[in-house]
């Protein structure tokens, strides 16, 4: 798989645009699997849609908070000058 390449390799900080992208990869993977689960549960089409848009609205929004807050929390993170090189 190709990596994107990061228009600013020495920052340290994620761009909101980043953790908007998180959020709706992870969110509409999430959603796809609720959506099956409530199908086959249930056996109706409908409610499984119903749950599953629902809850990549709303979970979305959650994460990217979620998201937004970390990035404002250093803990865990090392300054890319003071990484090892292997």
């Amino acid at each position: 798989m190709p990596r994107i390449q990061n228009p600013a390799p020495h920052a340290a900080r994620d761009l909101p645009i980043r953790s908007l992208a998180k959020a709706v990869t992870w969110r509409v993977s999430g959603s796809v699997a609720t959506a099956f689960l409530v199908y086959l549960a249930t056996g109706a089409i409908h409610v499984a849609l119903a749950i599953g848009g629902l809850e990549v609205i709303v979970k979305m929004g959650l994460y990217y908070v979620h998201e937004r807050v970390w990035e404002r929390i250093d803990l865990g993170r090392v300054a890319r000058s003071e990484r090892k090189v292997s």
